[in-house]
C-alpha cells in the first residue's frame, strides 16, 4: 500500500437505539500482519455480551437503502435502522436483545486494506483472526455467532471448519457450501453472467481505494486516500477472469478453496431455499448434510432472496437458535432434542409468484433426517412419445429411437427443447428430496470435419402443471418465476467416482478435475447421469411434471443464471444436433417419492 495506515476509531453514543457504535475499530491480522476494519455495535448498558460477527465485501458503511433502495423498502420495518446493511442482521435489533453485532469489511474492500481476493483462503484466514479477536474483547461474553445470508452465509462454512476460539454456534441462511459446484459451474458448466453482475455491481464498486465512493453514496472514501488504477488493479483478484480460466477443480485456484465440511464442530442451523435452485440451495443441504456438529439443523424456506431473512417467523427462529448456544436458554429445545433436525416448507397449490403473503400459506413438516428415510426413489422412464412413465418402454424387436434437438449454436432454427410429460396424477404426489436424470446422449457435429474438443452440454428443467393445464410458478432469488428445479451437465465431465463417500446413488459424485476429463466424439453415444438440485413440490390430483431437455438455458427460471460464454461455450465445440437414444438405452427421472 503506498499511503500509511491509520488508526481512526470513532465512538458514538446513540442515546435514540440506546446502542455505541464504534466505527472503523482496526483488528490485526495475525496470519498476515494486515488490518481489518471493523463497526462494532453494542448495548449501551456496561457488560459482556455474546457477539455476532459478519465478514463480506459490499462494506460496512453502505446504508441497505443506497445499497437496494426497492429490497430495503419492503424490508420487515423491526429491522430497518440508519445501521441497516444488505444481507447482515441489523444492529438495533440485535443490540435491543442483548447481542454486541461486529461487522467488517473484508480484506481489499471497503476500509480494509489489502488485496480483494473474495472467496479464497485469505478470506477464511481473515475471518478466523476476526473472530478470535471478538471473542476476547471487553464487551464480550466469549462467545461468537455468525448469522448472515448469502456471501455472509457461504463464507461461515469454511471458518467454521478451521475452529476459531470462541466461535459458538453458525446461521448459514441461504450460502453455498461448494464454491465450485454450487456457484461457479453448474455441472462443470461455466455460471458466467451472475459472476458478471455480482463482480461488477456488488464487489468491484467497492475495492478499498477506489475513487468516489463518496460522492456516489456507496460508502466512505477510503479513509487512507485513493489509488490510482494500475495499483487498485494490482490489489484485485478479478472473479471473471479467475472463473473463465480456471475450469477444473485440481486448478490451483479451485483447489485452494476446498475444505472438509465435516471439519466443522459448532451448532449449526442451516436455512435453505427451495426458490434457489440456481444459487445457495444445493450448498445448504450439503453443508448440513455433511458436517460434524452434533447439533445441526436444516430448515427449508420459500420466497425471494433478500426478504424472508427478516421475517418475523424466520428472526424467532434464528434468535431462539443463538440464545440456546450463545446464551444457554434454550427455551425452544434445540439442545434437548424437542426441535427436530430437519423442516420442510411444503409447496402446495399455486400461490403464484414473488407473493410473501401467498407462500406463507405454505404448510411446514418436521423430519427427523434427512434425506427423507421413507422416501421411495421412483423412476419414470422418458419414452420417444414425449412421456414419462413409471413403466419401461419395450424395444424388443423395434427399431432404433432417437429423439434429437438443435444444439443451440447454428443457424438452423430447429427444435431447441425436448419435454417429457408425466401423465396426470390420480392422487396427490409429493416430491422431497434429492433429484436425478439418466440420460443416453449424443452429439452430430454441424463442423466439419468436427472439432478435435467437441462437447455435449445438457440442461434440464422440472416443471410442475396444475390439471387446468397452466404452469405452477415458484418464487426465485431476485422475485422472478422459477420452476420446480433444473439440473446441469457437461457431458465431457460425466465421469463419475462410485468409490467417493460422498457419492449416493441419487447424487452422483463428480471430482470435475483435469483428469477426470472424457472424450467427447461425434455420433457416440454416452449414458450420463445429471444431478438436479434438491427440491419440494406436492402435485395435486390431475397435475403434473415435465422434464425439458435443451442444450441451452431455457425460461422460466434463469435470470441472471445464464450460462453464455463464448470463452466456456465457443459455438464450434458445442454447435450440430444433440439426440437421446432409446433403443437399448434406458432414459429416466429418479424422483424422491415421500408415501
Amino acid at each position: 500500500m503506498p499511503n500509511q495506515i491509520r488508526d481512526i476509531n470513532e465512538t458514538f453514543v446513540d442515546n435514540e437505539n440506546t446502542l455505541i457504535f464504534e466505527k472503523n475499530v482496526s483488528v490485526p491480522l495475525k496470519w498476515n500482519g494486515g488490518v481489518l476494519r471493523v463497526n462494532v455495535y453494542r448495548p449501551q448498558a456496561v457488560g459482556k455480551y455474546p457477539s455476532l460477527v459478519t465478514y463480506g465485501p459490499y462494506g460496512k458503511d453502505i446504508h441497505y437503502g443506497d445499497f437496494h433502495a426497492k429490497s430495503f423498502s419492503e424490508v420487515n420495518p423491526v429491522h430497518k435502522s440508519k445501521y441497516s446493511a444488505w444481507e447482515t442482521p441489523d444492529p438495533v435489533f440485535w443490540t435491543k436483545h442483548g447481542y454486541v453485532v461486529v461487522r467488517a469489511d473484508e480484506q481489499g474492500l471497503g476500509q480494509s486494506p489489502g488485496v480483494l481476493d473474495t472467496m479464497s483462503a485469505s478470506t477464511a484466514n481473515s475471518f478466523f483472526d476476526l473472530i478470535e479477536w471478538t471473542a476476547v474483547q471487553d464487551w464480550c461474553s466469549g462467545k461468537v455467532g455468525l448469522l448472515g445470508v448469502s456471501y455472509y452465509a457461504g463464507s461461515q462454512w469454511r471458518v467454521a471448519a478451521k475452529r476459531p476460539k470462541g466461535l459458538a454456534a453458525i446461521v448459514p441462511h441461504e450460502g453455498m457450501s461448494d464454491y465450485y459446484r454450487d456457484r461457479c459451474r453448474h455441472g462443470g458448466i461455466l455460471s458466467n453472467n451472475f459472476i458478471d453482475f455480482w463482480w461488477n455491481r456488488q464487489v468491484i464498486t467497492n475495492q478499498y481505494g477506489r475513487p468516489g465512493r463518496s460522492k456516489s453514496r456507496w460508502g466512505d472514501d477510503t479513509i487512507e486516500g485513493d489509488l490510482d488504477a494500475a495499483e487498485l488493479a494490482q490489489n484485485c483478484r478479478d472473479q471473471n477472469v479467475d472463473n473463465a480460466t480456471n475450469p477444473f477443480l485440481d486448478d490451483e485456484y479451485h483447489a485452494s478453496k476446498v475444505f472438509r465440511l465435516e471439519d466443522i464442530e459448532v451448532p449449526l442451523l442451516s436455512v435453505a431455499n427451495w426458490g434457489g435452485n440456481t444459487l445457495h440451495l444445493r450448498g445448504n443441504v450439503e453443508g448440513y448434510t455433511w458436517a460434524g456438529s452434533k447439533h445441526k439443523f436444516l430448515r427449508f424456506i420459500v420466497g425471494r432472496h433478500d426478504l424472508p431473512f427478516y421475517y418475523d417467523e424466520e428472526v424467532e427462529v434464528h434468535r431462539s437458535f443463538l440464545e440456546a448456544f450463545l446464551k444457554d436458554n434454550d427455551y425452544a429445545g434445540w439442545k434437548s432434542g424437542k426441535m427436530p433436525p430437519v423442516s420442510v416448507c411444503l409447496r402446495k397449490g399455486n400461490v403464484g409468484f414473488n407473493n410473501p403473503d401467498g407462500e406463507k400459506t405454505f404448510s411446514r413438516r418436521e423430519e427427523m433426517e434427512w434425506p427423507i428415510a421413507r422416501t421411495e426413489y421412483t423412476k419414470f422412464f422418458l419414452t420417444p412419445d414425449m412421456d414419462l412413465n413409471t413403466a419401461p418402454r419395450e424395444t424388443s424387436g423395434m427399431e432404433p429411437s432417437v429423439l434429437s434437438y438443435d444444439a443451440g449454436h447454428s443457424s438452423e432454427q430447429g427444435t431447441k427443447v425436448l419435454e417429457f410429460r408425466m401423465p396426470p396424477v390420480l392422487s396427490e404426489l409429493e416430491v422431497t428430496g434429492h433429484v436425478l436424470a439418466h440420460l443416453a446422449v449424443s452429439v452430430d457435429s454441424s463442423v466439419s470435419p468436427p472439432p478435435e474438443k467437441l462437447d455435449l452440454d445438457l440442461f434440464l428443467t422440472l416443471r410442475h402443471f396444475s390439471a387446468a393445464g397452466k404452469e405452477i410458478p415458484y418464487t426465485g432469488s431476485s422475485g422472478d418465476a422459477v420452476p420446480v428445479t433444473k439440473g446441469w451437465l457437461r457431458t465431457s465431465m460425466r465421469r463419475v467416482n462410485p468409490e467417493s463417500p460422498y457419492h449416493r446413488p441419487y447424487l452422483p459424485r463428480r471430482e470435475y478435475r483435469s483428469i477426470d476429463v472424457q472424450p467427447v466424439q461425434s455420433g457416440v453415444v454416452y449414458e450420463c447421469d445429471v444431478e438436479l438440485w434438491p427440491t419440494d413440490v406436492v402435485v395435486e390430483e390431475g397435475g403434473w411434471l415435465t422434464l425439458q431437455v435443451s442444450s441451452e438455458d431455457t425460461e422460466p427460471g434463469v435470470g441472471l443464471f445464464k450460462h453464455n460464454s463464448p470463452i466456456d461455450r465457443p459455438p464450434a465445440k458445442f454447435s450440430g444436433t444433440n439426440s437421446i437414444h432409446f433403443d437399448g438405452h434406458e432414459n429416466y427421472l429418479l424422483l424422491p417419492v415421500i408415501p
